[in-house]
């Protein structure tokens, strides 16, 4: 800011009115400018710039301190694709300015997507990091433990992870220690309910195919431990089909499922799978196979059935983390809370689609029915 340096700039002023550039220069203005006689004009103009320099530096202060300041930003890591988590993330944003953060105007994100590459998820939370975001918003286990991996000073809020503790993310629910918190979708105990119903959909089951990813991660390893204790005490024999994140890997497990005989489908629990519901479903109805999901957004892209955490319900939640932090609270005394919402609901075009009857008494247990 250029300023034309003159003496009533520097303070003064022959009648002793205050100088309207800054109270700093009030206080700062030599007394001889406030009529004390006895000085030379030498004295005057030294004492008159040391004065400028000193308030000048002040109302710098001043001015700085009178800024709105800093929007804070958030970092969102996803190991899926923008699309495919879009549902999810609109319901986290549209929380947030209910609760009066509002995107443009008092906060900023910043949206790093796996595209279905696990391995890209440190990179991004490393990107994050050094672009300092204030917090990272995390979705599924894998990417919660990359941005874990790239700091222990920035907090991370979890929107969804399937055993939090299990996982090594926190070291218990209710004192979660270090800068990670947020919920749990309690993934893997619920994939034994999902088995239970799908045995009373499907008349005379007895084998099911089990979709999961290729590959080793310590969420789904959790589940499949789960998975596999649940089908023998249901007598049911298990098929696990391992299938890569593309169109034709998908329709390789499809066609493995057909050869394997399986009765029905059962997938795990995992953010890619929901981004892809769309194709799953679709080679679900093309190879007449029953599918129960984890997630309702499956049956409105035309899957059958559905049994699982309300996951919409988990994303406005950790909104309200996120605002507890920035309003100073520490992660570290945020309790992990677990999913209280739980959604059954049943496709009746899809199950007749496929050539299935579903009994009126697990029609009657569902939370909603499409006709």
């Amino acid at each position: 800011m250029k300023q034309k340096l003159s003496l009533r700039f520097l303070g003064f002023q022959s009648d002793n009115r205050k100088s309207k550039t800054c109270p700093a220069f009030d206080k700062l203005r030599p007394r001889v400018c406030r009529g004390e006689p006895g000085r030379s004009i030498k004295n005057l103009k030294s004492a008159g710039l040391l004065a400028f320099a000193v308030a000048f530096a002040l109302c710098g202060a001043v001015a700085e301190a009178q800024q709105t300041g800093k929007v804070p930003r958030i970092g969102f890591l996803d190991p899926s694709t923008a699309s495919g988590s879009a549902v999810l993330w609109e319901a986290f944003r549209q929380e947030l300015s209910k609760l009066g953060w509002i995107e443009g105007k008092n906060i900023a994100f910043e949206y790093r997507f796996a595209e279905q590459k696990n391995e890209r998820l440190p990179e991004l939370a490393a990107d994050l990091v050094r672009l300092k975001v204030d917090m990272i918003a995390t979705t599924g286990g894998p990417a919660a433990l990359a941005a874990k991996g790239a700091t222990s000073t920035i907090p991370i809020v979890m929107a969804t992870t399937g055993d939090p503790v299990g996982e090594g993310l926190v070291a218990s629910l209710a004192r979660p220690g270090g800068n990670v918190t947020g919920l749990s979708a309690l993934t893997t105990e619920l994939n034994t309910k999902r088995l239970e119903i799908l045995k009373d959909a499907v008349p005379k089951l007895a084998r099911v195919g089990l979709l999961r990813l290729a590959g080793a991660s310590i969420g789904q390893d959790l589940q499949l431990k789960e998975i596999r204790a649940a089908a023998p005490a249901l007598k049911l024999k298990l098929e696990e089909i391992e299938t890569q994140l593309d169109p034709k890997g998908f329709e390789r497990a499809f066609q493995t499922a057909k050869q394997k005989q399986v009765n029905a489908i059962l997938t795990t629990t995992t953010r890619p799978f929901f981004a892809e519901r769309k194709r799953i479903v679709e080679l679900a109805g093309k190879y007449r196979l029953p599918a129960i999901y984890f997630q309702k957004e499956f049956v409105d892209e035309g899957g059958l059935m559905s049994y699982g955490t309300d996951f919409g319900d988990l994303f406005r939640r950790s909104a309200h983390y996120v605002d507890k932090i920035l309003k100073g609270t520490k992660p570290a005394d945020l309790p992990v809370q677990q999913a209280t919402k739980f959604e059954f609901v049943i496709s009746l075009k899809a199950a007749k689609e496929i050539g299935l009857t579903i009994s009126p008494d697990l029609l009657a247990r569902a939370n909603k029915v499409i006709k």
